[in-house]
């Protein structure tokens, strides 16, 4: 079974984040590292080969000045290799154009019997690209998977809902959004990140795979302004005389709370 993981690279989330003012986006400078919420789908993968006995996981991922610190982390974890899209005309890409890149980036590295993702990147939260990376692929898409299994050439998932979940079944190959926390990722080994720097990762740029328009251009969505949050006022401070809890209750009343 070969399996594809797309990952996400972002900014130290330990760290404080800071806008670019002249683009009101996230500026990516420096060191990146892996999304927390991709490591799942990274050690899902790894679960999937090694039950099929053969293959091999391969990541793909978008990011800028061709840093490969986040993918060097899935690498260390036992995936094989790598293709890098990292290209500055892709700055200001909105969801859909992210889901054509990662498409052709899949392409690239062919033969997938199964494409995983995450179900959304700590530093974007538009929990979109899953499906349009299965609408562009003309695949199969299952999302919020909690469970994964192959048999007989099927994938059976199990899907989590608000009330439990619901057993989903498709065709191969297929795009599976993976759920966080559904399995415990593992640590690289020392020698699995000795191992990480000698793996092959290949970067290509959005013109490589044949991908245009990208950028503002090609994005269906601008950034007009963005504002600081309005400050939190200062709450009312009722001194208990013996009739505290009336105005308590003249204020939730005040408030149409009751």
């Amino acid at each position: 079974m070969n399996v594809i993981v797309c990952v996400k690279q972002i900014p130290d989330p330990a760290l404080p984040g800071e806008l670019d003012p002249s683009t009101n986006t996230l500026k990516r400078e420096g060191k990146l590292i892996l999304d927390e919420s991709d490591s799942y789908g990274v050690e899902m993968a790894l679960q999937l080969v090694d039950a099929a006995g053969e293959g091999e996981v391969s990541i793909v991922s978008m990011a800028a000045d061709g840093e490969v610190s986040g993918m060097r982390t899935a690498l260390a974890m036992g995936a094989a290799k790598g293709v890098l899209v990292s290209d500055p005309e892709l700055a200001g890409s909105d969801a859909l154009t992210t889901a054509k890149v990662l498409a052709a980036a899949t392409q690239k590295i062919g033969g997938a019997d199964l494409i995983l993702t995450g179900t959304e990147s700590s530093d974007g939260y538009t929990g979109t690209v899953s499906e349009q990376l299965a609408e562009v692929l003309e695949l199969p898409s299952v999302t919020f998977a909690k469970s994964v299994a192959v048999e007989g050439g099927t994938l059976k998932v199990n899907r989590q809902t608000e009330a439990g979940y619901n057993e989903v079944e498709c065709s191969l190959p297929a795009v599976v959004s993976v759920t966080a926390g559904v399995v415990e990722p593992r640590y690289p080994s020392f020698k699995g990140i000795m191992a990480a720097k000698s793996k092959p990762v290949d970067e290509v740029t959005a013109g490589d795979l044949g991908v245009t328009p990208v950028g503002w251009g090609g994005a269906g969505q601008q950034i007009v302004d963005v504002a600081q949050a309005p400050a939190r006022e200062a709450g009312e401070v009722i001194e208990d005389d013996g009739e505290a809890h009336l105005k308590i209750i003249e204020h939730l009343e005040n408030l149409k709370v009751i």
